[in-house]
């Protein structure tokens, strides 16, 4: 039987409970749920994440390489994974945060870590909206795991720009230029920009191109779901089947 399309975290989000399928679990997530969540192809480039015939640089980042060094996302953004960030950015749920920085950790076993993390920033007024950062309440956990400095204010939004995710893909560039001001030294430094989302990267290579000219030499991008192109995404979504679950 497949998942419903519709998770229902009021009545299953317990310590009890597998918070996506409701079977009672010691862990967030049973192991069945775990082994279904959509990953990444095993083949994609290292910098844009982007689907490739083998694991290195894809065309494009090469004919024009962005600001940022490399990517690691967790998972593929589609169901389920789109509905628990969800949950977290749009009903408030912060218990789901440690959660999706667990997933995000099981990634970065074998990367160098940074000597800092920068959140993605908000604008203050959709902070004020929202009442927290998504991506710095996930980044509390990973710098707590990993003994890594957070630099929560290092960097701000000075332009409260229409959402990406609503305007076309031509035009998100232009929307998020000039959006983010940094003035901490960050000479000789490797930095882990973290978000939740990738859709085009454009947010975050429009962020690096600001830490790069503060004198950072690395800047990786955390992320936890990564956008795919939608014929990859149904394969990956027809996968997500829990019938075999306990």
């Amino acid at each position: 039987m497949l998942l419903t399309k519709k998770l229902n975290f009021t009545q299953i989000f317990s310590q009890q409970n597998c918070l996506l399928c409701g079977v009672s679990n010691t862990d967030d997530l049973c192991q069945a749920c775990r082994r279904s969540l959509p990953q990444l192809p095993q083949n994609h480039c290292p910098i844009c994440l982007l689907p490739v015939t083998t694991a290195n640089i894809c065309g494009a980042c090469l004919k024009k390489p962005p600001a940022f060094t490399q990517s690691i996302a967790a998972l593929q953004y589609t169901f389920p994974v789109n509905a628990l960030i969800h949950s977290l950015k749009y009903q408030a749920n912060l218990a789901i945060a440690p959660i999706l920085a667990q997933l995000l950790t099981e990634k970065l076993t074998t990367t160098e870590l940074p000597d800092f993390i920068i959140p993605m920033p908000l604008h203050p007024k959709r902070l004020r909206e929202r009442g927290f950062n998504q991506a710095l309440e996930i980044s509390r956990s990973i710098a707590k795991v990993y003994k890594i400095t957070l630099l929560a204010d290092a960097c701000k939004r000075n332009r409260n720009t229409p959402f990406q995710a609503a305007l076309p893909w031509k035009e998100r560039q232009k929307n998020i230029r000039n959006a983010f001001d940094c003035t901490l030294d960050l000479t000789g430094k490797h930095i882990a920009i973290l978000d939740d989302v990738m859709t085009t990267g454009t947010t975050l290579n429009e962020l690096a191109k600001v830490i790069r000219k503060q004198g950072a030499t690395t800047i990786s991008g955390w992320v936890i779901a990564r956008t795919l192109p939608s014929s990859i995404i149904q394969r990956s979504t027809a996968n997500f089947d829990l019938s075999t679950a306990p």
